[in-house]
């Protein structure tokens, strides 16, 4: 089993990502943290909750996180995911409580309780993580790899440069990319070739209880391309299960954190001012077709 800290801020895709981390037997989530970024961090924070009670995981722990950027004004994407983060569907009522820590203490704690390096996964902006590096860099020892949804190298979704992920919180996605620690960054490269096609989604309502659930959320979906509806963020959970599926290549990248490019995730692929070093494995290719026949195999799975 992967032993992992899941840092989200749901948001569908990340509904579609948490559903899978939850019932995969090969993942064992330690903690769940939430952050704002999709919709406010009390709504975020809602909707772990909507879904551990879902799937019947009360005792899991889920702790709050930032409520806003450390120094930008936040700017959500409730025009992509709805007022609530979640809609489409009627939930259980919810039966489960945060813990009464904080995101970044939480996560402190579980790596110093630690017998084996943890994977930290974020599908939201990096706040809670840029902090524990800030506040306990004495921890980073015990974290095995960052794997990040974020950044792009070929062009954004919020402006022309820049990833929603990374452009709510630039200044802390400079400092995560500034740890040295491993980094695994899945950005738009990747993730806006894999699509779910309208038929698929259809095909996944009819996979019982969940599947339910999921194509109601996928249909309020805001989010979508020529061809489908990316599902950005289960990609880093697909990474952890199916590395295989993903091509990386090593980069220095810096990210801009003023001015109209913002949030850009700049890769030194010439080598011209990063002196050889480098500090992120970046995805940019996927096998689209493996990615498609493992996501309805994981839903399938669910029920």
């Amino acid at each position: 089993m992967t032993p992992i800290i899941l840092d989200m801020d749901p948001g569908i895709d990340d509904a579609v990502a948490l559903s899978i981390a939850l019932t995969n037997p090969e993942i064992d989530i330690k903690l769940l943290t939430s952050v704002a970024g999709n919709v406010s961090v009390e709504k975020t924070t809602k909707n772990l909750l909507k879904l551990t009670t879902f799937f019947h995981q009360d005792t899991l722990p889920i702790a709050k996180g930032a409520a806003a950027p450390l120094k930008k004004t936040l700017s959500d994407a409730s025009y992509i995911h709805g007022e609530s983060g979640m809609p489409g569907y009627d939930f259980p009522r919810i039966t489960s409580e945060v813990i009464t820590t904080d995101a970044v203490t939480a996560m402190a704690h579980v790596l110093v309780n630690a017998t084996e390096p943890i994977t930290i996964v974020a599908t939201g902006a990096y706040t809670n993580i840029a902090q524990l590096i800030q506040n306990h860099p004495n921890l980073l020892g015990k974290i095995k790899k960052f794997v990040l949804m974020g950044g792009t190298l070929t062009g954004g979704n919020v402006s022309s440069v820049a990833e929603f992920n990374v452009f709510t919180d630039p200044d802390a996605a400079d400092i995560v990319f500034k740890s040295e620690v491993p980094i695994v960054l899945i950005g738009l490269d990747v993730t806006l070739k894999a699509l779910l096609s309208l038929e698929i989604i259809e095909k996944i309502g009819h996979m019982g209880r969940t599947g339910d659930m999921l194509q109601k959320l996928m249909k309020a979906y805001g989010d979508s391309a020529i061809g489908g509806k990316p599902m950005h963020d289960v990609n880093t959970i697909c990474y952890l299960l199916k590395p295989e599926f993903y091509t990386l290549k090593d980069y220095w990248i810096d990210v801009i954190v003023s001015g109209p490019a913002i949030g850009a995730t700049v890769a030194d692929t010439q080598n011209r001012w990063s002196d050889g070093k480098l500090n992120a494995k970046v995805a940019i290719d996927i096998n689209v077709s493996a990615f498609e026949k493992w996501l309805i195999d994981q839903i399938q799975k669910m029920n």
